[in-house]
């Protein structure tokens, strides 16, 4: 059944879609996804074992759209990504040079909403000539300068580590063993968060009819045609705030290897939080959002991280259609923020911590390990979406603390 609602048509059930790890979703989120589903924009879609309630659609899900993008399917962190550096060096020097490595990521590194640094740091990004297409991209642009090379609040981190590959990969060319290694999350800063806010506004305004059918999350699906002015202003500013992600990523490893004396041997890195131009198994040209959600075609690495306490995994993808090429892209909260922050003491998390052997720097109990969910568990669910070749143990770990915490 089709309800017409003026500009736009809203299918009154959603499309199927295929759930991975049905019993660690919760109906918040299926809720979400099935909302995504109805628009008549939606051809496919899939759901991450460590799918979570996030703003319009669930965080860990794909959306593959047809002649348009939704910018809260993308979210507003636009390209959060991970990038790990593995050097050609036994881990054993973390233990043997500690408070060296941990004066190396106080030092080098910064964190938080206002993080920048002065003077600012130096990467081709700045010379993209994308940034003078809009007036929007060019009064970023200076911002986008001085916070390049910082993470922000949150989940984002970056730590150093022990990496033990246990499959070989051509394009790592590194024996099975273990490694010293970094490891970030972090994505396009105020930049992307300005971008996501101004078309989500757009896309918000352009689809009132989402907002007469029920408000809330479908409020929140309006989309933007691609061949529209906005849809393509969009996506170029999508894309240039990719690359500009890439390149902070590449800024925080390139100081925090250069301050530790540490010459890169390989890099593993992906986007989450972005959409691609793709084709399903019938030709057709689509719009995949995966947000939250990491590409697995078939031979592409990538990084799953676990939590501040507990393993991530070098992933290389299997191409399953049915996820449209997907995987997750962390464990996934099992609580909210709040509810971390209510029901987990600074004592329990701590303690876990000591036991897992891992130096915390600075982090909020809102991402205590016992706020996720169980990480193994996760890679479990999708054991048909990628298959593991790494897996790396966080030893000290550098976050910014939340102000419940002081």
């Amino acid at each position: 059944m089709i309800v017409f609602m003026g500009k736009s048509e809203l299918q009154d059930k959603p499309l199927p879609y295929r759930i991975w790890g049905e019993h660690l979703i919760d109906e918040g989120s299926r809720r979400q996804m099935d909302n995504a589903m109805r628009l008549p924009i939606s051809v496919a879609g899939a759901l991450m074992p460590d799918a979570h309630v996030g703003y319009g659609v669930p965080i860990g899900s794909v959306l593959a759209t047809e002649g348009a993008v939704v910018p809260y399917a993308v979210g507003v962190d636009i390209a959060c990504r991970m990038r790990l550096t593995v050097f050609d060096l036994s881990p054993t020097v973390i233990d043997q040079h500690k408070g060296r490595f941990e004066k190396v990521l106080r030092t080098a590194t910064r964190f938080g909403a206002g993080a920048e640094w002065n003077p600012k740091q130096d990467d081709e990004i700045m010379d993209d000539p994308d940034w003078e297409a809009t007036d929007l991209l060019r009064n970023l642009k200076d911002k986008a300068h001085r916070q390049l090379g910082t993470s922000g609040s949150g989940n984002h981190f970056v730590e150093f580590g022990v990496l033990e590959i246990l499959k070989p990969d051509e394009r790592l060319e590194l024996e099975p063993g273990q490694y010293l290694a970094l490891l970030s999350h972090s994505g396009s800063r105020g930049t992307g968060y300005q971008i996501a806010d101004y078309y989500s506004k757009i896309a918000k305004s352009l689809h009132p009819e989402l907002k007469q059918a029920g408000g809330g999350d479908l409020a929140n699906l309006g989309w933007l045609d691609i061949d529209s002015e906005a849809g393509q202003e969009y996506w170029l500013a999508m894309n240039l705030a990719g690359r500009y992600a890439s390149a902070n990523h590449r800024v925080i490893h390139r100081n925090v290897a250069k301050a530790a004396g540490l010459e890169p041997a390989a890099v593993v890195e992906n986007h989450h939080n972005f959409a691609w131009i793709e084709k399903l198994p019938d030709g057709r040209q689509v719009y995949v959002h995966r947000k939250g959600a990491t590409p697995a075609g078939k031979g592409v690495l990538g990084v799953i991280p676990g939590t501040m306490g507990d393993p991530g995994y070098v992933v290389r993808g299997l191409g399953n259609p049915d996820s449209l090429n997907s995987a997750s892209h962390g464990a996934g909260r099992q609580m909210s923020r709040n509810e971390a922050f209510k029901s987990i003491t600074k004592t329990e998390r701590d303690r876990y911590l000591r036991e897992q052997g891992v130096t915390l720097l600075g982090g909020g109990l809102d991402e205590s390990p016992q706020a996720y969910k169980n990480i193994d568990e996760i890679l479990l669910a999708q054991n048909d979406l990628v298959e593991i070749i790494g897996r790396f143990k966080p030893r000290i770990v550098m976050m910014t603390d939340d102000p419940r915490d002081i």
